[in-house]
């Protein structure tokens, strides 16, 4: 289980019985945490930072504890900042400061000085604000009474967003060829992405995988052809061709497991040896929480891969999609959105089913793909691409509906959406932004999860959505002469 260290800054000016009553209540208030977070991470106490060798000690076991994916700290009593800094100068995790009190109300009959001196957040915090901005570290504020839902409703998702920070400082994507031949959007500095995110980007060549396809035990297959069979509508007479998917999906699984991968992409252009592309593999990975890029795009198999982390425990779907066609009726504007195969299955609306047909690219044999109606309800849709100088991260609000009408010759998953505020503005800002064809579509993340991890990481983020106007698309982009 993953943990956030609990932190409470105080000082010995105000005596013992001051400091051990700071140690008690923020006893309590772990244990608060625990029972009702514990589902999602755990907390753990550590020493009261009373003088900057106590700060120093407590961050170095933060940095030091793999299982820690960040820290939240408070200010129970005054808390002079100058003894913060060397801790966190340190301090390389996700940072978020708690602003709040041990008692809900002033107990206004019998409140004295030292009552004063004991709880006085609203001056200790504002004393640890100032040295946080003024060492400009990024971090999350959350203010109000902690047992209040509200609060542990927005402790949780800082939690969500530091395992996903922790997932990415640990991302190792396998990228199986290059770019697709002269596609800009997919491409990036991968150095950059190492440096500034943690993403190792690796690459192997496929015939890594054609062989362990070729080492796939009838008894592997069996048990994956029964996964499939327990998960899925078998509507296709060409077993052969399902049962060619479920050997590149176990390849794929043992790749990622020996090779410590987390996501990976591939190309059209450089399958050799292989006898379909991997679509129904692919989808079913997806739907286990493996990040995937197609065509050599490797930020978006990371980024999907650190978003599906961040979604884990809520309701709803997370995962890559590519934009395609619209129906461009004047009022009903919608946006169909798929690609060759590989929309993850964990957007099925009902069971999907197992078909197999041709596929007019990659001069491969028909391939099997899960094929499926997909949920619906308000989302949104992430990209991420690199401006050369920075990498900035694209949200737009979007709502997923149902197809107006069937498609029976389109033998694909799809997920169709309408734009936000509408189609003119909702296009034309993503297209000033420079918004990639690849990204990332989750009914269970909100544009607030998207703004949180982009401030803790430090990346650029441009949000479009019901409040955007046609006066903000010029701000989206601006020449450089």
């Amino acid at each position: 289980m993953k943990k956030l260290y609990f932190i409470p800054g105080s000082q010995d000016l105000y005596g013992e019985e001051c400091l051990k009553q700071v140690a008690a209540d923020c006893s309590k208030m772990v244990k608060f945490f625990n029972k009702k977070l514990g589902d999602t991470i755990s907390f753990e106490l550590l020493p009261t930072v009373e003088t900057s060798d106590i700060c120093v000690d407590d961050m170095k076991k933060v940095m030091c504890d793999d299982d820690c994916v960040g820290v939240v700290t408070w200010m129970h009593t005054f808390s002079p900042a100058k003894m913060w800094i060397k801790g966190l100068q340190m301090l390389r995790k996700p940072l978020l400061h708690l602003h709040t009190q041990a008692n809900e109300k002033l107990p206004y009959d019998e409140i004295d000085m030292d009552f004063m001196n004991l709880n006085q957040a609203a001056h200790g915090d504002r004393e640890y604000g100032y040295i946080l901005a003024r060492l400009n570290i990024p971090h999350q504020v959350v203010a109000g009474y902690y047992e209040h839902k509200d609060v542990l409703d927005e402790i949780r998702q800082f939690a969500q967003v530091a395992k996903a920070i922790d997932l990415s400082k640990h991302m190792r994507v396998a990228t199986f060829g290059n770019n697709m031949r002269d596609v800009a959007v997919t491409d990036g500095n991968r150095l950059e992405s190492e440096i500034k995110y943690g993403w190792e980007i690796k690459y192997w060549g496929i015939g890594e995988i054609v062989d362990l396809v070729d080492k796939v035990t009838a008894k592997e297959l069996n048990a994956k052809m029964a996964e499939y069979k327990k998960k899925y509508t078998m509507a296709t007479d060409n077993i052969d061709a399902v049962k060619e998917q479920a050997k590149y999906e176990i390849a794929f699984e043992k790749f990622m497991s020996q090779n410590r991968c987390y996501a990976f992409t591939d190309n059209f252009q450089d399958l050799h040896g292989m006898k379909q592309l991997p679509g129904m593999a692919a989808q079913d990975l997806m739907a286990e929480g493996i990040g995937f890029g197609p065509e050599g795009d490797y930020k978006i198999a990371a980024f999907s891969a650190v978003l599906m982390k961040m979604a884990e425990g809520r309701k709803g779907a997370t995962g890559f999609i590519e934009d395609y066609t619209y129906d461009l009726t004047p009022g009903k504007e919608l946006e169909l959105a798929s690609h060759m195969l590989e929309v993850p299955a964990s957007f099925a609306d009902a069971k999907p089913e197992i078909q197999v047909h041709p596929l007019g690219i990659g001069g491969k044999d028909d391939p099997a793909r899960l094929v499926f109606d997909s949920v619906t309800g308000d989302g949104i849709q992430v990209t991420m691409i690199d401006m050369g100088d920075h990498f900035r991260i694209i949200c737009a609000d979007i709502e997923l509906v149902r197809e107006p009408k069937p498609m029976p010759k389109l033998p694909v998953a799809q997920i169709m959406y309408r734009h936000k505020p509408n189609f003119k503005i909702g296009t034309a800002a993503w297209c000033y932004a420079g918004g990639a064809h690849h990204s990332v579509v989750s009914t269970a993340l909100t544009r607030n999860d998207i703004a949180m991890f982009a401030k803790l990481t430090g990346t650029e983020l441009i949000t479009i959505g019901d409040d955007t106007t046609e006066a903000d698309l010029q701000k989206f982009f601006t020449p450089k002469f």
